[in-house]
């Protein structure tokens, strides 16, 4: 039994179909796997934030798919958009993209 529900925004769409297919197939795969088991390798919170990503590595690409709880129902994830990791850090601009998706869609 899945322990949360996904919605997949435009944006986070349109990544899943731009990458690599079996890139594509491994970030899907790990979504799938988070959402039977905790495992902070594939599903991880963002410090400091409201942020959470689902984590993919591919032939030495880290994908990400930034994703935050719609916490007016705790099963329910929201994926706003997507990158091809190139630093260690996460790049705090996605980081604000996608708290201002998360702050735009809970206001409706």
């Amino acid at each position: 039994m899945n322990r949360f529900e996904i919605e997949y925004l435009t944006d986070a769409t349109e990544f899943i179909r731009s990458i690599n297919q079996k890139a594509s197939a491994k970030l899907l795969y790990n979504i799938s796997k988070a959402q039977l088991v905790n495992d902070v390798e594939v599903f991880k919170k963002l410090k400091n934030t409201e942020i959470w990503e689902f984590r993919a590595k591919y032939e030495g690409l880290q994908y990400r798919l930034f994703a935050f709880w719609d916490k007016r129902n705790n099963t329910f994830v929201v994926c706003t958009h997507g990158i091809i990791k190139k630093t260690k850090k996460t790049p705090k601009k996605e980081i604000g993209k996608a708290e201002q998706i998360r702050k735009k869609y809970l206001e409706l």
